[in-house]
């Protein structure tokens, strides 16, 4: 069956429907560029054809984008000159986008051409948007829940079918930047406002037609293709137009750090666009998309964020042969925090929900987080006080634990405790159906013996929420000796429901994501105590695309939770703790009452709103300033060693199963350096064999914390890449 399709009316207008096959949503390939163009040639060529309305065949969406597959394809088919086969394969798209800008009209005169409308009936994103963007009006559907935008530098990349350039020439710099450069999807009346649709309607095929069937010669041509046309805001050469573009850059360096390659080479292709003609700047963008594709921090970033996030949600790790277990009533034991909001997300998928804790004040306060979320959505026109109603009524605030009866899934939360964790199991066991999956949440106690307190260890499982749930985009599961495969397909399916991407874990101390972590925050403290400045520290870490550095997150997770973790892994390692400085300097922050920002006293001093107003300057009388500060380059390689060697050390030992689980799930639930694709992604790009010799260097200079796992010692022998080695899906590091 074809993607597109081409129908003409007796009033001749010609409609050219896109409808992918087996899809739920248009996504574009090469056979649907290839059809797209025999359908604008034909209809460009019947003389009984006035006009051209281009829509889809799917309700609610037009089209969610380029299938990104295809650009790997583009730069095999190249052979041994892979940057010319994407650029000519960008070029192509340039050219069909061109002839359907331009219509059949004369070059000189810019007469004669054909009107040629899109029909959005939702969702239009990526090229799904370029491609109306080079038509001559474009009609959105009145539709709620539609989004339409340029989010490709989300995964790496930016515009590169014309879009980046189409949109900086008709908004201007300026305008475009947070469409182009933060990658903002809006709603059908926001993007009429911001000039990037052209009119809202009930039935936007039918108000299309009737515009192509009405249109006239002036109302084809595009700015750019007029004489005298000057860009909104001033080109660089202009007064106005030299200081957006400084301000522009200061905004790009600021937000990113330098560390994304293609928020940098979309600037530069808007910049260097800006001083030529349009078909040049089409050319210009070419080169840059091409330049940012030939960076393996693209591709990365688009297998991580894009084709293996999409992966996991999908289930790609789910057991195959069980049933489906959506759930249906949902069980939340504590109300503090983090209960309520599992609760808050689980009410947002329609669950119905007990939120129970020690009494009906502590309850009610955990679901009044739910109201106090909903009405701030209300204040921003997202909720209506309709909807804030239904989802409040699907929450039981109570401490009556015989209101679990009737649950398919509980999810403990509570205090960080193996024996209250124990108590509650027993008591709720009691109460609840015996088919009922129970899961804790907790952060670091082993599964494994959390479920020793369970009747049915094969039904107990872990189901890790980060903080602030409604904002993370994670949720780690962790499989216990015992755990069975209907209880890994409970938890994926109930992750699904809540639209968050899952990852699954084999049961060990501190599990896969807090393993990672905590390296990360104890490398930062141990430079503390060898003089290395904290602003240091932070800066060379954000630099890296980390969202905020590990000084200032140890503030933000507080100084006593690092202190109780530390204390109970030690006990529980006793003379295998690998113990150092960095231990006192935690255990001396907390007794000096420096727990962190709710304390607003921690590594920084902080304002009597706890706002940050700088690095507190009395660490140093413990730990002075060294007279010599490091290299910028060695703190940031002790920063991503010591967090990707325990990502190969969790693959050795299959606490990770799935390499994709590893890279994504650093990345979403840390913000491991994003550009990278995340830690095993990280050491592909930069080698085994510069590795496991970086390794080695490390190791004589700071210690065995950095000492070349095996696999990884192996692997740069062979010349092995993680993902050369291990297929998605592989079971094992063997």
């Amino acid at each position: 069956m074809a993607e597109f399709t081409l129908t003409k009316d007796a009033d001749g207008v010609a409609t050219i429907t896109w409808d992918v096959p087996g899809k739920t949503m248009n996504v574009m390939s090469f056979t649907g560029l290839e059809e797209l163009e025999a359908c604008i040639d034909e209809a460009l060529a019947d003389d009984a054809v006035k006009g051209i309305v281009i829509t889809s065949g799917k309700e609610g969406s037009f089209a969610g984008g380029m299938d990104l597959n295809l650009l790997a394809v583009m730069k095999e088919q190249a052979g041994d000159d892979p940057a010319k086969g994407l650029f000519e394969g960008t070029m192509k798209m340039h050219a069909l986008l061109r002839k359907i800008e331009l219509a059949g009209m004369d070059p000189k005169s810019k007469k004669g051409g054909k009107p040629i409308a899109a029909a959005l009936p939702g969702t239009a994103a990526g090229i799904g948007l370029e491609l109306p963007l080079a038509t001559h009006r474009i009609f959105v559907s009145d539709n709620p829940k539609a989004k339409y935008g340029l989010p490709e530098i989300l995964v790496g990349i930016f515009p590169g079918a014309g879009g980046t350039t189409r949109l900086a020439k008709k908004l201007g710099a300026v305008a475009a930047a947070p469409l182009l450069l933060e990658g903002k999807m809006l709603d059908a009346q926001k993007a009429k406002g911001a000039s990037i649709v052209d009119e809202v309607a009930a039935d936007p095929v039918a108000a299309a037609r009737e515009w192509v069937l009405n249109a006239k010669d002036a109302d084809l041509v595009k700015p750019w293709d007029t004489k005298g046309y000057k860009m909104p805001g001033g080109a660089p050469y202009h007064p106005a137009g030299f200081m957006n573009f400084v301000g522009a850059s200061a905004m790009v360096h600021g937000k990113t750090q330098g560390a994304f390659p293609a928020a940098k080479a979309l600037l530069s292709a808007v910049y260097e666009g800006a001083l030529v003609d349009f078909d040049t700047a089409l050319k210009i963008e070419a080169r840059w998309f091409t330049n940012v594709l030939m960076n393996p921090s693209s591709g990365a970033m688009i297998r991580s964020l894009f084709l293996n996030k999409e992966a996991l949600e999908k289930g790609a790790v789910r057991p195959k042969d069980v049933p489906d277990q959506r759930v249906k009533k949902l069980g939340v034991l504590g109300a503090g925090m983090m209960g309520a909001g599992i609760a808050l997300v689980s009410a947002q998928a329609g669950m119905e929900v007990v939120l129970i804790d020690r009494d009906q004040e502590s309850a009610d306060r955990g679901k009044a987080y739910t109201e106090t979320y909903l009405d701030k959505g209300i204040k921003r026109g997202k909720v209506t006080a309709e909807k804030k109603e239904a989802m409040l009524g699907l929450v039981t605030a109570t401490p009556d634990l015989e209101q679990l009866k009737g649950c398919d899934l509980i999810i403990e939360a509570v205090f960080e405790d193996p024996k209250v964790k124990a108590e509650m199991t027993q008591k709720v066991e009691a109460i609840i159906p015996e088919d009922c999956i129970f899961a804790s949440n907790t952060s670091t106690l082993p599964i494994t013996g959390l479920a020793e307190a369970s009747k049915r260890p094969e039904q107990f499982i872990g189901i890790h929420f980060f903080s602030p749930v409604e904002k993370m985009l994670l949720v780690e599961i962790i499989k216990g000796e015992k755990t069975e495969d209907r209880a890994v397909a409970k938890a994926l399916d109930y992750v699904r429901q809540i639209r968050k991407t899952p990852i699954v874990v084999n049961d060990a101390r501190f599990f896969y994501c807090n393993r990672c972590i905590i390296p990360y925050g104890n490398e930062a403290a141990r430079m503390v105590t060898e003089g290395v400045a904290p602003v240091l520290i932070d800066n060379a870490a954000r630099q890296l695309g980390f969202p905020v550095g590990p000084i200032q997150l140890g503030d933000e997770t507080s100084i006593d939770l690092a202190a109780k973790i530390t204390r109970a892994t030690k006990e529980a390692m006793g003379n295998d703790y690998p113990a150092s400085e960095a231990d006192n300097l935690v255990f001396w922050m907390e007794a000096e009452g420096r727990l962190g920002r709710k304390a607003k006293a921690g590594y920084f001093d902080y304002d009597e709103k706890g706002k940050r107003i700088g690095y507190w300057k009395g660490i140093h009388d413990k730990y002075p300033l060294a007279d010599e500060q490091p290299d910028l380059i060695e703190v940031q390689e002790r920063l991503m060693f010591v967090q990707a060697l325990e990502a190969v050390r969790a693959l050795e030992e299959s606490v990770i199963e799935d390499i994709r689980e590893a890279d994504v799930g650093a990345i979403l639930a840390w913000g491991f350096a994003p550009w990278s694709g995340g830690p095993l992604s990280w050491l592909d790009i930069i080698g085994a064999p510069y590795a496991a010799q970086r390794c080695d260097e490390l190791t004589e200079k700071f210690g065995p914390r950095f000492t070349c796992p095996p696999l990884l010692r192996e692997m740069a022998e062979k010349g092995q890449t993680f993902y050369g080695r291990f297929n998605p899906g592989a079971k094992d590091a063997a």
